[in-house]
């Protein structure tokens, strides 16, 4: 009995894949476990934060965030300001700044803990950023809602959340499109003038009408003295001019 040529075929194609048991029944390789969290590379995949992330490196921030996302469960969250935000400030503003200056405006940026998308109508202002003191003159960050917009003002600047780069629980990523500006850097307020020497004054009045005060019974001793003596001169004078006239 001649075969057809499918019918051989056919058989061919089954001989093959009784000859390779197993081959579909092995499960599909696990997706592999994702690694420390890093700032700076969430960024660049996202594009569009070159400066930001060159400051990140630059200052060492981007080393002290890596530290904190993977060696602890504290949160962060980052307000990353765009390169076309940098492009905007005042030319050689970065270049103005010193070493430690640079550091506080990045860190300005980093609130130490997470807030989800959700949970900016409940934040409690000022907030705490790691750049440090958040009192009026210092490092204040002040955030609220209207509807769908987050506004952040830092009483330099006022922009808002454009956009979220990445959550996951522990970080969060939103992108502003202005740098914000730290009042003790850009904004620096004088130091209060001394107050007026109001108890000093006092107190030497109060010392000078001690002075007048204790002169005063001075005086009057003096003149009781003075009274006395007069008193006895004129005594001494009496008893003698009796005495002559008694022997007389």
């Amino acid at each position: 009995m001649e075969h057809s040529p499918f019918f051989l075929l056919l058989s061919t194609v089954l001989l093959l894949l009784t000859a390779t048991p197993g081959t579909h029944s092995q499960p599909a390789a696990a997706p592999a476990p994702p690694g420390p969290t890093n700032v700076t590379k969430i960024l660049e995949k996202a594009g569009q934060f070159t400066v930001f992330i060159r400051l990140l490196k630059s200052t060492g921030v981007a080393s002290q965030l890596y530290g904190q996302l993977n060696n602890s469960d504290n949160g962060i969250t980052i307000f990353a300001p765009s390169d076309s935000s940098f492009s905007s400030l005042k030319a050689g503003t970065l270049n103005s700044l010193t070493d430690e200056q640079q550091v506080e405006l990045v860190q300005f940026h980093v609130i130490p803990s997470y807030v989800s998308s959700s949970n900016f109508q409940t934040l409690s202002n000022p907030l705490r950023t790691q750049a440090g003191d958040s009192a009026e003159g210092h490092f204040p960050l002040n955030i609220t809602t209207s509807g769908n917009t987050v506004n952040i003002t830092s009483g330099v600047t006022n922009t808002t959340v454009s956009g979220s780069v990445y959550s996951d629980g522990q970080l969060a990523v939103y992108q502003v499109d202005k740098v914000l500006l730290p009042q003790q850097v850009f904004d620096p307020r004088p130091p209060a003038p001394a107050p007026a020497p109001t108890v000093a004054k006092s107190k030497k009045k109060k010392d000078d009408g001690d002075s007048t005060d204790d002169d005063s019974p001075a005086d009057a001793s003096f003149a009781l003295r003075e009274v006395g003596s007069v008193r006895n001169a004129v005594l001494v004078c009496v008893i003698s001019i009796s005495l002559a006239w008694f022997y007389l």
